[in-house]
């Protein structure tokens, strides 16, 4: 059973599906039945929800304001449909978290049993993006909370900072009794894909002119620290991601005294009315 009006079930459907043949199945109807759906619902408020392409629907800014609505309502309604029959123990709730391995992996997965255990219904989604689209989720639904860089966050998101994160340069142990200045003028940099600038603007703020321009890319930060391990380049990390691996012996941190702090907030689309699952989350994770 759904509280929410059927236009408004083909809506949602068509923003978790991306497209309105999938939407159909979800909601059991015809794709024809489910874009009358949409364009009543578009004529009745006077707005476009959608912009259509052959990769699918895209929300327009008034479609992403209408989201924000559904997920609230979708939020409360497990809670008040179980609390009218009774079995509020027994409503499932998802809540996606989307944000950099570094963080979530670090930080924050570990913080969230606390809320677990005293939300048994609660069901966690961790969506370890490193392609640094994290606001694109949050706009489409797909996450609830998402951790970002403060120069990402836009106004009508509401957020809570974050410790910043600590960026050094790293590079396999074997390297140790090497010069700074000789590994970076002759070795690779291991980087997440070729448009990251991280390691870059570390080197520039350790004031480095000379190094190599050869690259390595590897959209995932275990694999990045595999190839530092076996000599391969060497990376930028965060201090904390890197801790473990520092601590067991297969990675050195190359230069201690400088570092490039990076600023982050985790945030998310404002509520009217905050479920007590998902303000209890934001309290216990912001405090990291």
């Amino acid at each position: 059973m759904s509280l929410l009006s059927p236009s408004l079930e083909a809506f949602w459907a068509v923003v978790k599906a991306g497209t309105v043949l999938e939407a159909a199945t979800l909601v059991n109807l015809t794709q024809t039945g489910v874009t009358q759906r949409i364009r009543s619902l578009e004529k009745q408020l006077g707005v476009t929800l959608f912009t259509r392409s052959r990769k699918g629907m895209r929300l327009t800014a008034e479609g992403e304001a209408l989201l924000r609505y559904v997920q609230a309502a979708s939020d409360l309604e497990g809670e008040t449909l179980s609390n009218l029959s009774g079995k509020s123990a027994t409503a499932v709730t998802e809540v996606c978290i989307s944000g950099p391995t570094s963080i979530l992996r670090s930080r924050l997965v570990e913080e969230t049993g606390s809320v677990l255990k005293k939300y048994p219904q609660l069901r966690l989604r961790f969506d370890f993006s490193e392609d640094g689209d994290v606001l694109g989720k949050l706009k489409s639904g797909f996450a609830h909370i998402g951790i970002l860089p403060k120069a990402d966050l836009v106004k009508e998101l509401s957020s809570k900072p974050l410790n910043s994160e600590r960026y050094l340069l790293y590079g396999s142990t074997r390297w140790k009794k090497r010069k700074f200045e000789d590994i970076l003028e002759n070795e690779s940099i291991i980087d997440l894909k070729p448009e990251s600038s991280l390691t870059f603007d570390l080197l520039k703020k350790n004031r480095v002119s000379k190094f190599s321009k050869h690259r390595h890319f590897a959209n995932h930060l275990d694999s990045i620290v595999t190839l530092a391990e076996q000599e391969a380049g060497y990376c930028a990390l965060s201090e904390e991601f890197a801790k473990p691996y520092v601590k067991s012996g297969s990675l050195f941190c190359l230069n201690h005294s400088v570092c490039l702090e990076r600023p982050m907030v985790m945030a998310w689309y404002g509520r009217s009315a905050m479920a007590p699952y998902f303000k209890n989350l934001i309290d216990v994770l912001s405090k990291k």
